[in-house]
């Protein structure tokens, strides 16, 4: 009974000369986590750009729920329930929390703009119910640029839950954390996927964080669909250890 999210059917992008993804086709689930793997310059974050619309696709389809996306813009995308993280968090460093929680509300206006709107009692009330939810609750008033890089991460990950997301698309959510703070991340993933109904389809390079998150793998190399299966299976299959995990 698998309810088919997000479908990537024979997706290719070209950059000049360069095929960075060569007719890729994968299925994200509803309500599962999925995790995308390969070696570094393998077109992990290509794929993740077409998705979300960052660059048009060369050929192929991508398809979330009933709608075609290949041809929407970013701001199209996100308003059907799909957002992305990046490995360099996108936030605004010389406000606090609060505030970068207030900008990311689905509004009209330019996000800085929007700071200076006035906000509803549960505007407020779910920033700060987000910002527990992540463990940053305490430093609400502290201004972003202040937090760890992990820290910023997770408010990162609490300002795309004010949109509340059908999809989130992660990109290396755990690179540079502290090692100390990736089971709490990892947990609150889970969570978000549990009991807030989020899909979560994550690019991951750390094997333990990414083999205990997800439920089906995809693995990519020079730009192809390498493999997928459960972890197990990624775990097993020489292919994948050739041409990624024996490398680690």
């Amino acid at each position: 009974m698998n309810d088919i999210q997000l479908s990537v059917e024979g997706v290719s992008k070209r950059f000049g000369g360069v095929v960075a993804n060569d007719k890729i086709t994968l299925n994200v689930p509803r309500g599962r986590i999925v995790g995308l793997i390969g070696p570094n310059g393998s077109g992990k974050t290509t794929l993740f750009n077409s998705i979300v619309g960052y660059h048009p696709i060369d050929e192929g389809s991508i398809r979330f729920e009933e709608h075609e996306i290949s041809r929407k813009r970013v701001v199209e995308i996100a308003r059907l329930g799909m957002i992305r993280t990046f490995q360099q968090t996108h936030i605004y460093g010389k406000m606090t929390c609060m505030e970068n929680m207030k900008v990311s509300v689905p509004r009209n206006g330019a996000g800085v703009a929007r700071m200076f709107a006035r906000f509803s009692p549960d505007v407020v009330e779910k920033s700060e119910s987000l910002l527990e939810f992540v463990g940053l609750y305490p430093k609400r008033y502290l201004l972003a640029g202040d937090l760890s890089f992990g820290q910023q991460k997770l408010l990162e990950f609490a300002m795309a839950l004010m949109n509340e997301p059908k999809m989130l698309l992660l990109d290396e959510p755990t690179a540079g954390i502290n090692p100390t703070l990736i089971n709490g991340l990892m947990e609150r993933l889970q969570r978000a996927n549990a009991d807030l109904g989020i899909t979560l389809f994550v690019i991951e390079h750390n094997m333990r964080v990414i083999m205990n998150l997800a439920e089906t793998i995809y693995c990519l190399a020079h730009g192809e669909l390498l493999s997928f299966g459960t972890p197990e299976e990624i775990q097993q299959d020489q292919t994948v250890i050739d041409a990624y995990l024996g490398a680690h």
